[in-house]
């Protein structure tokens, strides 16, 4: 695995900040928001995270974590358009929940890998992207995101009656 890069730090840390402010709205709130305070940081770290994740490329080219990178921007943006124009009426808060929880596992995933592939340094836990602990790893981020967003939307209903 390369060394981290002075990107690959500043990248980090702000994706950190941005998972450390998205579980902090998503307490408070339940869902996250533009409209928020602690929703609209979580947005814009999330942004720099994204953007700043495009332009690493210390495996060789262009790969997965770059998709990830790009879904999070349309992720963010589908929900920042949904939570501002209501496209959809009610069906807008729904379509909001689904698109900005994604970006918390579009997070996730890299985030375990880049882990599991340095740590601890000299002996990392994992050496394949292929490794089933990071299949399982992704299997409960994603059941995760499942569980989470079915209870976003129903306290969205709730809150809608």
């Amino acid at each position: 695995m390369p060394e981290i890069t002075v990107l690959g730090w500043f990248h980090t840390i702000i994706g950190i900040l941005a998972l450390v402010s998205g579980i902090y709205a998503l307490a408070k709130h339940r869902v996250l928001a533009f409209s928020q305070l602690s929703g609209r940081l979580y947005l814009w770290f999330t942004l720099i995270a994204a953007i700043t994740a495009l332009m690493i490329f210390n495996q060789g080219g262009f790969g997965p974590a770059h998709v990830l990178g790009i879904l999070t921007l349309l992720a963010v943006f589908a929900g920042y358009v949904m939570e501002k124009y209501s496209l959809f009426g009610r069906w807008s808060a729904f379509f909001q929940a689904i698109s900005y929880s994604a970006t918390f596992l579009f997070h996730m995933i890299p985030a375990i890998t880049d882990g599991l592939r340095r740590l601890p340094v000299g002996d990392p836990i994992v050496t394949e992207f292929e490794d089933p602990l990071l299949m399982q790893f992704y299997l409960l981020f994603l059941a995760c995101y499942v569980v989470g967003v079915f209870f976003q939307l129903r306290w969205i209903s709730g809150r809608s009656q």
